[in-house]
């Protein structure tokens, strides 16, 4: 059973929830006055974004849709991006002296000596168009494209709240993206959707997917750039309309590029990572990646994790039944949380961003993503998330289950539970399981 601490301050979080909720409703704004949207709540404690390592991970945020939408994202880069990219070890080494040594390249000094030298100093180094800045390491990326960096695959990450709260900036969900982009050596994207009832479904649906073209934008561009060339127009020199307009496209293209995901993002090894609601808008875009197919290359979703989602139905389940009652998220404010979700027309907890067992849900279950799924002893929910996984074994898609005994909703990612023993190893079992999908050939994980 959860601990004393966390019973009591289940009642204090109910409580809350519930008052939030019942003022939505009261102060419930039609969608049509409010077509901009809202990303995140004035009660929402947020982490500000810092370019610096701190920890090893740098973040920065980006207004990806600033003219029509808040759609925002928050991009959490390793440290070991700045790393050599891993060479095949050669098959015969001549003997050398200690000096002649190569050195580690998970060594930054040694990888970049001039790094703490001052801006102008002659003796401060590119690096293939490495930009840094000397105060606190802060790292601006680089451009044009370098030849040799390291590519990180990429997880888009949808945090939870009930569709009406939560955001990708909050604390907690800082923290869980830095411990997940640490694990797995990846960058985390984590994307901060529209919340409801200023913005009904589809609002959060169609962020989620319009990250993922964004993100194949991004891989265009960047190629795009790449191959106009990153030489400058040389003053006084004489140029055809022909070189003046490549200029200027070439100019246009790199202020649109996002320069740490050119220069270290794989687009080709893409995972979608949810949590709670976020997890149904995960499903909702590994189901639209791949009906997209082709039309989204160079972007390939190789996977998928679902941590805790928020399935529900008409028929109830057994844990539906048993744990109605249970601990933070119970079935009556999830309920709640639907009706302002839900436009009222389209109302129904069969709906398909509810219940992903409903027929003809597209497309058909066997072309799905490899789906990982994360489960609560204590959730209610949960029998609802392991149906749908156990569906998808039954068409043979790799859809693993890992359920924690004793564990409540968002038990791995509520700011109070973040640094518990169950949400430490939460995480690691998601980082061993996500790698056999990211490895690139020849480096494959097994699990």
């Amino acid at each position: 059973m959860p601990s004393i601490a966390v019973k009591l301050y289940s009642v204090f979080f109910k409580f809350l929830l519930k008052h939030r909720l019942q003022n939505r409703i009261q102060t419930h704004v039609d969608e049509s006055s409010n077509p901009y949207g809202v990303t995140t709540r004035p009660e929402e404690s947020v982490s500000a974004a810092n370019p610096s390592f701190t920890d090893g991970i740098a973040t920065k945020d980006i207004h990806i849709d600033p003219t029509t939408t808040a759609l925002s994202v928050r991009i959490f880069l390793p440290e070991s991006s700045l790393s050599p990219p891993e060479q095949p070890e050669p098959k015969s080494k001549p003997r050398s002296s200690q000096r002649d040594e190569p050195k580690s390249r998970y060594d930054r000094r040694n990888s970049y000596p001039n790094l703490g030298a001052p801006t102008n100093d002659p003796r401060r180094c590119s690096f293939e168009g490495l930009s840094f800045r000397s105060d606190n390491n802060v790292y601006r990326g680089y451009s044009p494209l370098p030849q040799n960096s390291r590519r990180l695959p990429i997880i888009l990450q949808f945090h939870g709240g009930g569709w009406v709260s939560g955001s990708n900036e909050s604390v907690a969900n800082d923290v869980f993206c830095r411990r997940i982009a640490k694990l797995c050596d990846v960058i985390v994207v984590a994307v901060g959707y529209r919340l409801a009832p200023e913005n009904k479904y589809p609002a959060a649906f169609e962020d989620g997917l319009k990250v993922l073209h964004w993100l194949a934008k991004q891989q265009n561009l960047a190629e795009c750039s790449k191959s106009m060339g990153s030489g400058a127009l040389g003053v006084g020199a004489e140029f055809t309309k022909a070189q003046v307009q490549r200029h200027i496209v070439d100019a246009f293209g790199a202020s649109m590029v996002e320069p740490w995901l050119a220069a270290h993002g794989d687009p080709s090894r893409c995972v979608l990572l949810g949590v709670s609601c976020g997890a149904n808008i995960a499903d909702y875009v590994a189901r639209k990646a791949v009906e997209a197919g082709r039309l989204l290359d160079p972007v390939k979703v190789v996977a998928q994790v679902l941590m805790y989602p928020f399935f529900i139905g008409n028929v109830p389940t057994r844990s539906e039944i048993n744990l109605a009652n249970s601990y933070f998220y119970d079935k009556a404010m999830c309920l709640l949380a639907w009706k302002l979700f839900l436009p009222e027309e389209e109302f129904s907890l069969d709906h398909p961003a509810a219940n992903p067992l409903i027929p003809d849900r597209g497309p058909p279950l066997k072309l799905m993503p490899p789906t990982l799924t994360v489960v609560a002893e204590l959730d209610w929910m949960r029998d609802r998330a392991i149906a749908y996984s156990e569906t998808l074994r039954k068409v043979n898609v790799d859809a693993p289950v890992l359920e924690y005994k004793d564990a409540v909703h968002e038990f791995a990612t509520l700011d109070m539970l973040l640094n518990t023993p169950q949400a430490q190893a939460c995480a690691e079992d998601i980082a061993i399981w996500v790698k056999k999908y990211i490895s690139l050939r020849g480096h494959e994980f097994s699990y």
